[in-house]
C-alpha cells in the first residue's frame, strides 16, 4: 500500500506547490485496494511539505485507526461518508482555495453562469451548509450537497471534490477554483445571464466525453 501513501503525499504537497491550500489546510485520501476495507488520509495538524510515509493515517470505512500511530485529519468523517455513498469514489480532495473560499462564505451555490459548472455534475455547484470541522453534521451536509455532484463548496470553509483517482479530484478542485474565481469577477459587473436547465441538459451529456475529446 505503500504506493497509495505516496499519491497522497504527492498530492497533498500540490495542495501547496498549486496553491490550493497553504500549509496543513485542507486534507487528501484514496480508498484502499484489495480487501483492505477504508482509506489512506493525511495526517493532523503536520505541514504537508514534511510529509513522510509513516505520517499518513488508515481509517477503516467503521471509523476505526491506530491510536497510537499517526492521528488522521480532523476531517476524516467526511471522507469515510463519501467512500461509503459513492461508489465511484477512490480519491478525494479538500481545499481551502482561495475564491472557492470567498464564495462559499456567503453561502451561494454557484449557478450556470457559465457551461464549465457542469464538471462537477450538474448544472450548479452546491453550497453544503456550514456545521463545525469535523463534525457528523458537517459530513451529513456535505453528502446531501454532492447528490448527483462530483465536488461541492462548503460553507465558510472551502470545497471538496472527489474521482476515480487523486489526479482526477484533484483536477476537479482546481477547475471548482477557477469557476469561482471567473464566478466573483463576473458578479462585480452584475447579475449574470443564467444558463437554461434544458441547456445546461446538453452540456452534462457533453461533458461525458471531455477528457476524451
Amino acid at each position: 500500500m505503500d504506493h497509495l501513501k505516496n499519491e497522497v503525499i504527492k498530492f497533498a504537497k500540490k495542495l501547496n506547490s498549486d496553491n490550493l491550500s497553504p500549509l496543513r489546510s485542507g486534507n487528501i485520501s484514496h480508498r484502499a485496494e484489495g480487501d483492505k476495507d477504508g482509506f489512506f488520509i493525511t495526517p493532523s495538524g503536520k505541514k504537508y511539505s514534511d510529509l513522510k510515509s509513516d505520517d499518513i493515517a488508515f481509517v477503516s470505512l467503521d471509523g476505526k485507526f491506530d491510536e497510537k500511530g499517526s492521528t488522521p485529519s480532523s476531517e476524516w468523517r467526511f471522507h469515510q461518508d463519501i467512500y461509503l455513498n459513492k461508489n465511484d469514489a477512490k480519491a478525494v480532495v479538500h481545499a481551502h482555495s482561495v475564491h472557492a473560499t470567498a464564495v462559499s462564505a456567503h453561502g451561494l451555490d454557484v449557478p450556470a453562469f457559465h457551461y464549465m459548472v457542469a464538471l462537477a455534475g450538474g448544472e450548479d455547484i452546491r453550497c453544503a451548509k456550514y456545521a463545525t470541522f469535523g463534525t457528523r453534521e458537517l459530513s451529513d451536509n456535505i453528502i446531501k450537497a454532492l447528490e448527483n455532484r462530483k465536488g461541492c463548496l462548503m460553507e465558510n470553509h472551502g470545497q471538496v471534490t472527489f474521482g476515480n483517482n487523486l489526479e482526477e479530484a484533484f483536477e476537479l478542485a482546481k477547475e471548482i477554483e477557477n469557476i469561482c474565481h471567473q464566478y466573483i469577477n463576473t458578479i462585480k459587473i452584475g447579475e449574470p445571464k443564467i444558463l437554461s436547465s434544458s441547456e445546461m441538459d446538453k452540456i452534462l451529456e457533453k461533458v461525458k466525453n471531455y477528457k476524451k475529446g
